[in-house]
């Protein structure tokens, strides 16, 4: 009797363990979608952090520096043009869902790659448009898209560059998402500083690649 208590026992608690354990498997998250990460300079980096938040199979964004001489720069340092830098972009994206040529199809079409002295009513330096290739790969196709730009004779010399990637330094929280979390402000900024009727201008009306 008692022996048989205890078998029933055992038993009940296997079945128990078993339950459990497949609940556990049940609740378990899903694994996150594959990420890759590009990085682009194109003027204010508000703009193009508001313009690349657009674009389907982007994942995250933040804006930052690079591409200088000095390390983790302030906001100040790279404006004054002292330390080298670009305001630039890292975009965080899905490869399943978008290809990093998609990518770089939408980064022209937001950008002025005519001017060789920053973007729209920005000038100097800190504001001139690159690609930042994280990789042998990023890096021909940067090349490549340049090169059939140019030779399109769609727009005049293109001027934007093509720098190997180096140390991305994260700016200030308040860069961070400011035309979301400014609106009013960032409206004036872009509409004033005449990005959307220059980019009109050179690309045509439809100025965004659409995820394929």
């Amino acid at each position: 009797m008692i022996r048989g208590m205890l078998a029933a026992g055992r038993r009940a608690a296997l079945v128990l363990a078993a339950l459990l354990g497949g609940s556990a498997l049940a609740q378990a998250p899903a694994s996150s979608p594959p990420t890759a990460t590009a990085v682009f300079a194109g003027g204010c980096f508000w703009c193009l952090q508001a313009d690349f938040d657009k674009l389907p199979g982007v994942t995250a964004t933040e804006v930052g520096y690079t591409g200088g001489r000095t390390a983790d720069p302030s906001y100040e340092q790279v404006s004054e043009g002292y330390s080298g830098h670009f305001e630039a972009v890292r975009v965080s994206y899905d490869p399943s869902r978008l290809a990093y040529g998609q990518l770089l199809d939408y980064f022209w079409r937001h950008i002025d790659p005519t001017n060789a002295d920053g973007q729209f009513c920005d000038s100097g330096t800190p504001y001139r448009s690159a690609i930042f290739p994280l990789d042998e790969t990023q890096r021909r196709a940067a090349d490549s898209a340049r090169d059939v730009l140019e030779k399109s004779g769609q727009v005049g010399p293109v001027f934007t560059l093509v720098i190997p990637a180096g140390p991305f330094y994260r700016a200030e929280e308040y860069h961070q998402n400011y035309y979301k979390n400014n609106p009013i402000r960032y409206g004036f900024y872009r509409a004033l500083c005449g990005r959307d009727k220059r980019v009109k201008e050179i690309w045509g009306p439809k100025t965004s690649a659409s995820a394929r």
